[in-house]
């Protein structure tokens, strides 16, 4: 991974403090990360150690209490405005949990999506990506778990944006159906040059990585380059 090259999105100086009463709890803390063009980054440690609110961040769904997050160099600022447009038309989101609508099929899931987007993809095409061609008028109630997130996925990725982020996307799956989930997030990485990064509790998941970066109270205390990324069903689960 070359990593002298410009980023796609970055963190400078990053903290988030959560208050309760009088109790302060600092999340993140002087947090600096670089995410470049196509890689996948894996972000690993224990839970609490600042992991979901750095991507919540990243992808505008949050704001820091200091420090700045830059997508292609330039400051996303703390406009609503701009920063809805971001996360619209450039971020994609996958969560443990899939957000499905139980009323629509697969391929209508997908669509509430590609509706509002600048370039999607065909909801049947990203379907397809994932595995799902022949999937797409099944409603959730249908589907298993597995299908189900990578119906959520194909969401994510059908407005075609140029950044992924995943939090805990296998968490909720066994490891067979776990497979098949990270299968679909490495193609996308691999066919669309989607920039991903993707937390997981499963330290084994981050051999699929370019790089992984380990999170302890707030911080990036190590990150270490792959030499090679090895394919999810290679994965010692």
């Amino acid at each position: 991974m070359d990593t002298t090259r410009p980023a796609t999105l970055s963190g400078r100086a990053l903290t988030k403090i959560y208050r309760s009463g009088e109790v302060e709890i600092q999340a993140l803390r002087g947090v600096d990360v670089d995410l470049f063009e196509s890689e996948l980054v894996v972000l690993v440690g224990p839970s609490g150690s600042g992991k979901s609110t750095l991507l919540n961040i990243l992808g505008g769904l949050d704001l820091p209490t200091s420090g700045e997050v830059l997508f292609r160099g330039e400051p996303l600022g703390r406009d609503d405005a701009a920063t809805t447009a971001f996360r619209r038309d450039h971020v994609g989101f996958v969560f443990q949990f899939y957000n499905l609508i139980a009323s629509l099929t697969a391929q209508e899931n997908v669509a509430l999506v590609t509706e509002i987007a600048a370039a999607p993809l065909a909801p049947r095409d990203a379907l397809a990506l994932v595995g799902l061609a022949d999937r797409c008028d099944a409603f959730p109630a249908q589907l298993s778990g597995g299908e189900q997130q990578r119906v959520a996925i194909a969401r994510a990725i059908a407005k075609q944006p140029g950044i992924l982020l995943c939090d805990e996307p296998t968490g909720a799956l066994d490891s067979q159906t776990g497979v098949l989930v990270l299968e679909a997030i490495d193609r996308i990485n691999r066919e669309l040059g989607t920039t991903t990064a993707l937390i997981t509790h499963n330290r084994a998941i981050s051999e699929m990585a370019d790089r992984v970066m380990r999170f302890a109270d707030g911080r990036i205390v190590e990150t270490t380059t792959n030499p090679a990324r090895v394919a999810p069903r290679s994965l010692a689960w």
